[in-house]
């Protein structure tokens, strides 16, 4: 999944991209609230890591103009220790979640997947469809009982398709999700991922279904 890490902090920041990364999710870092606002209001981030005293434009602001635009994009807030009227504040504001710093980078982890969880509506980290099942902790993949060897964006791409069987993705909206700016990604690059992850996926009980013009969906028989 995508994340947007706001954070002016560099160490921190760091931290917390190396962190996500080796979750499985491709995160992009901004430590600028006002840049911060125009990115996530231009791109598509499944969550959305907020600090709250940032320049220019601070967490709080930053969140209400989030909300203000009814984008489903998850919100966790990073706030500091013993502000309990500013943690209040965040969620009555539509925070979904916050994090008070110092944390332990394994109650970050638990959150962030809690956080996915929440946004692509599954309870747990396993995530099934017919004979496939999707570890989201791991972020391994079986068939079967047996292990697939996947790439990262392999496992983001076969998440996002089988978490909604039946809907359909376009190729900008898959560029959107699994890729973050630095990756130049076009068409070309979806439909050569999608070939690669249909060949690992021989006996799988779904068919991952190309709709010319509009996209790509998951159908179970």
């Amino acid at each position: 999944m995508r994340i947007l890490l706001v954070e002016d902090a560099a160490d921190v920041a760091e931290a917390i991209v190396a962190c996500t990364r080796r979750m499985g999710h491709d995160t992009d870092w901004e430590s600028n609230g006002k840049r911060a606002a125009e990115r996530v209001l231009a791109d598509c981030y499944d969550l959305l890591i907020l600090d709250v005293m940032l320049p220019d434009m601070d967490g709080l602001a930053l969140l209400q103009r989030v909300r203000g635009r009814k984008l489903a994009t998850q919100v966790l807030m990073l706030t500091a220790r013993g502000e309990i009227e500013e943690r209040v504040e965040a969620l009555d504001m539509g925070a979904n979640d916050y994090l008070v710093k110092p944390f332990d980078f394994r109650e970050l982890e638990a959150r962030v997947r809690a956080l996915l969880r929440q946004g692509s509506g599954t309870p747990t980290n396993l995530l099934s469809c017919a004979n496939l099942t999707i570890d989201r902790k791991s972020r391994t993949v079986q068939l079967d009982g047996l292990a697939l060897d996947l790439t990262r964006r392999e496992v983001m791409l076969l998440e996002l398709l089988v978490a909604r069987p039946g809907r359909i993705f376009s190729k900008d909206e898959l560029i959107d999700r699994l890729f973050g700016i630095d990756d130049n990604p076009n068409a070309n690059t979806v439909e050569q991922h999608v070939a690669r992850l249909r060949k690992k996926l021989a006996g799988a009980r779904f068919t991952i279904r190309t709709l010319r013009g509009l996209g790509y969906q998951v159908v179970v028989p």
